[in-house]
């Protein structure tokens, strides 16, 4: 994979807002000069759209995952009012990248809640690499995002909804561990609630199959200047969920005391 590409500041273009997953919302941006970005990365949007009278307020910019892009031209509550050809301001691509499996490796992807959002990407990518199942888990059918198009990629796609509304009842975790059972040689790759990544930790971990994750802590600046997205190591010290993330090995992070 190329290395990754060098973030921009710019402000951005709101294409589309719409609700999509219960109170989730996809916003769909316009980004003149996008130098495109590698499957994990985020960007860093103002917390709401820019305004004819300067604000002065002191709220700060909000980590978005980046789903996909489009080629064209090369949230918060105040995100979810942002209007079709208003302004937000953007700094991206950030933060480090998934790595594709080897060619000798299934991909199994999982995701709940907004951490769907950053496995879209990873899953066209590695389609091209191998063999792909994507696991996606929420509490009902209307939590659910993405599913047109990950059904429309044409990988192998499990859901499971916790009250049974879409696909299996129950935890997205228990599709994985039914995924892993084959014992075929397989990557995992999680996003969404920390329990939900500690569980796939572990049950990778119990399988023997590496597992990489992908952290959504708070953060202020994406540049590792702020301090605010800590994530406490199981050896010692703290890695920087923006600067050194916010994709992790599994194990090396001490689960007991990430937020």
């Amino acid at each position: 994979m190329s290395a990754p590409p060098l973030p921009i500041r710019t402000d951005a273009t709101v294409v589309v807002n719409r609700a999509e997953g219960g109170a989730n919302r996809r916003l769909v941006l316009r980004v003149e000069d996008w130098p495109g970005f590698q499957p994990g990365q985020f960007a860093m949007l103002s917390a709401g759209a820019r305004t004819a009278v300067p604000r002065t307020d002191p709220l700060l910019p909000r980590p978005m995952a980046v789903y996909r892009t489009r080629s064209q031209n090369g949230a918060t509550d105040l995100l979810a009012e942002a209007q079709p050809g208003q302004r937000i301001g953007f700094v991206g691509p950030l933060g480090r990248r998934f790595e594709l499996p080897d060619s000798n490796q299934r991909a199994l992807l999982v995701a709940g809640g907004t951490g769907i959002a950053s496995i879209y990407e990873l899953a066209q990518r590695a389609q091209a690499a191998g063999r792909v199942t994507v696991l996606l888990g929420a509490r009902s059918a209307a939590d659910l995002m993405g599913v047109d198009d990950f059904e429309a990629l044409g990988v192998g796609l499990e859901i499971a909804t916790e009250d049974g509304s879409k696909g299996s009842a129950g935890l997205v975790t228990e599709l994985l561990e039914s995924a892993l059972a084959s014992g075929d040689p397989a990557r995992v790759y999680a996003c969404g609630p920390t329990a939900m990544m500690r569980r796939c930790a572990e049950i990778a971990a119990g399988h023997g199959a590496p597992c990489v994750v992908s952290l959504e802590n708070r953060m202020a600046c994406g540049f590792g200047v702020c301090l605010g997205c800590a994530a406490p190591l199981r050896e010692a010290g703290y890695a920087l969920v923006c600067r050194d993330g916010p994709v992790f090995d599994a194990s090396v992070l001490d689960w007991e005391r990430v937020p």
